[in-house]
């Protein structure tokens, strides 16, 4: 099990397989991009607006006045007395992902990747990545930049996150990963 960090969301054109930070083209499409925090696997997982929007604001630390739903399951687990110890991204099939939260006492639910990375973010747990899915759909970042890469522990700028994911999908094609998260 590897442990990963969010790299960021982009809309990708279906088309041309360019990234943006924005855009509202019919065939663009969100994509959250996740790396080893102790290697060079990625995951690209695509994902909807809704999603894409929630993971954006947590990694920009803005939220809206009124909870969105990752935030209310946040607080509707801790008013529960229970514990999000991680999230873990368990399988790809078909190239939809699939993951799990793991909570305190061992208890594990069944939740989509693009939701559960959501709430891991605005929890502040781990992301993690089994060997089975790394295997079937990671992608090894091999330029220079990769070794780079700021930890999660905010080192560089989002800017230059964004450009490495932009230079990053200039070089993969849709066949590099599964479709869906």
């Amino acid at each position: 099990m590897s442990e990963m960090r969010v790299v960021g969301v982009l809309a990708v054109d279906d088309a041309t397989q360019q990234g943006g930070a924005s855009g509202s083209g019919e065939s663009r499409h969100p994509v959250v991009l996740l790396q080893e925090t102790q290697g060079k696997r990625c995951l690209q997982i695509w994902i909807g607006l809704a999603e894409a929007e929630a993971i954006a604001l947590e990694q920009q630390g803005r939220l809206p006045e009124r909870p969105l739903t990752h935030v209310l399951i946040s607080d509707v687990v801790s008013a529960l007395g229970r514990r999000l110890e991680r999230i873990e991204i368990t399988e790809v099939r078909g190239g939809t992902f699939y993951a799990d939260l793991v909570f305190d006492r061992g208890l594990r639910v069944s939740a989509r990747p693009s939701d559960s990375i959501a709430i891991a973010l605005h929890a502040d747990v781990p992301i993690h990545a089994t060997e089975g899915v790394l295997a079937d759909a990671g992608v090894v970042v091999e330029d220079d930049e990769a070794e780079d890469t700021p930890s999660s522990s905010g080192s560089g700028t989002d800017e230059d996150e964004v450009d490495r994911f932009r230079a990053f999908l200039d070089n993969i094609s849709p066949e590099d990963f599964g479709r869906s998260g």
